[in-house]
């Protein structure tokens, strides 16, 4: 099944809806029509063009082709209008940006603007975010402010991940897949009733691996690095003892054992692109062969749910959730240095080699919640609370002399949140659909950090301490005009809001940053229909937003330090276009497509460049060796996605041929709050393929499937502080695939 952005994609192309339907074959004009999309957005189960906000659903083939490789949720990014996510930490500790609002920081307590909802838990830590994908029925991208039902730093939108359920028929399926670099991909799960239907089950499964396959040629290793192992398994208990009562138990579980993100020094040339000559499976480095990556997580949820009677419903949802994480990694990304050679590849100013932890991080969350309708009005209130408790450890080696430890800082911060909020609709009449929403947040840290060893000899800081709170009102006013049996116009006003953040990142800096509050104003209009003759779905909008005290991370610079500010202003409008269609039967269309322009607006804004020789754009700041950056665009924003997916089978006597391609295109993006001529990338364009056969009722099938097929090769990322150091997207990789369903 497909989402609504194909259809979109062509208006803006300038093909007329009526030239469309009106190209296609007497088959097109049956009644048959693309499959209603149902989702969760405002915590009830609605039809994706009824709900008045800019929501895409992935599901079905699409979902299924770009996992096929056995990527990490990294592989959602661009595939969704103003949907970009990137890692310097690889598998782990994504960091999603929508409309161009992200935060590009990757200290371990960074606070993000994205929030991710796991089968209705807010996953508040970065690594949290990193929990596999598997067993999924359907991924939801909620742009825009989320904070009335969602809360908990929503202010640029949600990913929402909604895992398979128990049944109450016996079903399962299996599937296995292998690919370059042995790259395997297993999943499966079982599901059916235990105690009749009163109680029922699902186990649900994944195992992924890669082999190293890039060679370090200083050390002389092949197949140094870049492979990992990773499971994870998922539990679910479903007791419905009565019609109006259902307890849903989820226990879920991961490990990861690879490699952090492999960072790969002076692969930027002067004024841009690749240095000539680079090679994705080559690197040379010293301190490589110490680089580990270690995550594991174990949570837990309980979904309560009881009708009142009268379509009143009280629901209460609790999560657990545990980590505990260790990366170490050659960051200046080459081998010795310009004082110590040999050195390279290329200038190496002096050699950096750190590692980052969790040893403890709890994480607590509690929702309560009324909802029901009467006549008219509809109606969702309800509580919320949140705490999390999470230290941090943070350490630097001396390279040079063989990786011994000389550095070591820490961080320890709880957080503790609650909220009271309410949503309302009204239906005005056949026609007209109103609504609001107010949630009424209150959030407090405690902090505290200390460097004991600094790599530098300087002494050890005192215990520094912060703890800001703020207490913020958040809303939505929103509007549904049903102007046809087939075509919905929808208004929506909102205010989002996210909590003081602070970084404490010691190891090569004495003080610690507070970021304030920061506040967004969105507004956004939009038109959602289907085309029954045209056998197609769309929605497209307008937005615009203005953030007030935008929380930024300066990262990196010549001091090779984080720090938080907030720029007094940013803005951002585009619109976004979603379609999906079956123009003719067996052929399934989608395609997406988004413009962003993003803009710093605070005259008195400064940070310092880059120290690594870069081609800075910027104009000079009010103090040496710093640069303004008032009118910038937003890191990791870029102007253009667009994306495409295209399904066909072929019927036979026994079965089917199929064969589904899909694409995803971003423009350019920088990577930090200054402009340069070498950290950028101009653009990424990925494409995959998939084609087999499917038995009889799709009781199995195999395929051969190939993700990013031309090869395409782009910057993700850049370290600035040492030298011109880059990290990359992932090769092409080939591979065949099995599946079966019972």
């Amino acid at each position: 099944m497909m989402t609504s952005a194909s259809l979109r994609a062509w208006l803006v192309a300038g093909v007329s809806v009526s030239t469309f339907a009106l190209a296609l074959p007497a088959a097109a004009a049956e009644a048959n029509t693309v499959g209603e999309v149902i989702v969760t957005a405002q915590k009830k189960a609605e039809n994706i063009n009824d709900v008045p906000l800019s929501v895409t659903a992935v599901q079905g083939d699409k979902l299924a082709a770009i996992r096929s490789g056995g990527g990490d949720i990294r592989m959602l990014s661009s595939r969704v209008p103003s949907l970009i996510l990137e890692s310097s930490f690889g598998r782990t500790f994504p960091r999603p940006y929508i409309r161009g609002l992200g935060n590009t920081d990757f200290d371990l307590n960074a606070s993000q603007p994205v929030s991710f909802v796991y089968d209705d838990v807010v996953l508040e830590s970065p690594i949290l975010k990193g929990f596999p994908l598997f067993d999924i029925d359907q991924v939801e991208v909620l742009r825009g402010p989320q904070g009335t039902l969602f809360g908990r730093n929503t202010p640029a939108g949600v990913l929402k991940f909604d895992s398979a359920k128990p049944t109450k028929d016996f079903e399962g399926y299996g599937s296995a897949s292998y690919a370059t670099y042995s790259t395997i991909n297993a999943e499966g799960a079982v599901s059916g009733p235990i105690l009749g239907d009163m109680l029922t089950g699902r186990l649900s499964g994944l195992y992924q691996h890669r082999d190293d396959w890039v060679d370090n040629t200083f050390t002389k290793q092949n197949n140094a690095t870049e492979g990992y192992d990773q499971f994870a398994l998922r539990g679910q208990l479903l007791f419905t003892p009565t019609d109006d009562f259902s307890a849903l138990l989820n226990v879920h579980y991961q490990h990861l054992d690879g490699t952090p993100r492999v960072f790969r020094a002076n692969i930027i040339q002067l004024g841009g692109g690749f240095v000539p000559g680079f090679e994705r499976d080559k690197i040379a480095q010293d301190a490589q062969p110490r680089a580990t990556q270690k995550v594991e997580t174990v949570g837990t949820s309980l979904k309560l749910n009881y009708d009142l009677g009268g379509g009143t419903t009280i629901t209460s949802i609790t999560g657990m959730e545990r980590v505990h994480t260790y990366s170490r990694a050659d960051i200046d990304g080459g081998f010795g240095a310009v004082f110590a050679p040999p050195s390279g590849p290329g200038f190496i100013p002096f050699p950096s080699e750190s590692a980052d932890g969790i040893p403890m991080l709890g994480q607590f969350s509690e929702e309560v919640r009324l909802a029901g309708k009467t006549g008219a009005l509809g109606y969702t209130i309800g509580a919320f609370y949140f705490r999390e408790d999470v230290k941090i450890d943070s350490y630097d080696f001396n390279t040079l002399a063989g990786g011994a430890q000389d550095g070591y800082a820490y961080q320890h911060q709880k957080t503790e949140s609650y909220a009271g909020f309410a949503n309302l609709d009204y239906q005005v009449n056949e026609q007209l659909n109103v609504g609001a929403g107010l949630r009424l947040s209150h959030d407090k840290k405690d902090f505290a950090a200390q460097r004991i060893q600094s790599p530098f000899g300087a002494p050890a800081t005192a215990v520094l301490k912060a703890d800001p709170h703020s207490t913020e009102l958040s809303y939505n006013l929103n509007a549904t005009y049903k102007a046809t049996d087939d075509l919905n116009l929808y208004a929506r006003v909102a205010r989002g809001y996210r909590a003081p953040s602070i970084q404490g990142r010691l190891l090569f800096g004495d003080t610690i940053s507070v970021a304030g509050k920061e506040t967004e104003m969105s507004y956004e209009a939009g038109i959602k229909g289907k085309l029954p003759v045209a056998r197609a779905r769309f929605d497209a909008d307008v937005f615009y937003y203005r953030a007030t005290n935008l929380q930024l991370t300066a990262v990196g610079g010549g001091a090779n330090f984080n720090r938080l500010l907030n720029a007094r202003h940013a803005e951002g409008y585009g619109f976004e276009f979603n379609s999906e269609a079956e123009p003719i039967d067996r052929l399934m269309l989608t395609a997406g497509f988004s413009y962003n322009h993003t803009e710093l607006q605070d005259p008195n804004l400064f940070t310092a460049p880059c120290g690594s020789g870069c081609t800075v754009l910027d104009p000079a700041g009010p103090l040496p060796g710093t640069v303004r950056i008032d009118g910038n665009p937003l890191p990791n924003a870029p102007k253009w996605i667009a994306n495409v997916t295209a399904g066909y089978s072929w019927p036979l006597a026994s079965g089917e041929i199929f064969v589904f391609t899909d694409w995803a295109y971003r423009s350019k993006i920088n990577f930090f709050l200054y402009e340069s001529a070498e950290y950028q990338d101009k653009h990424l364009l990925e494409g995959g393929l998939r084609f087999g056969y499917r038995a009889p009722g799709a009781a199995w099938e195999v395929a051969a499937f190939g993700r990013n097929i031309t090869n395409d090769k782009s910057l993700e990322g850049g370290i600035d502080f040492n030298n011109l150091t880059g990290f990359v997207n992932d090769p092409r990789t080939l591979g065949v695939e099995v599946k079966a369903k019972f």
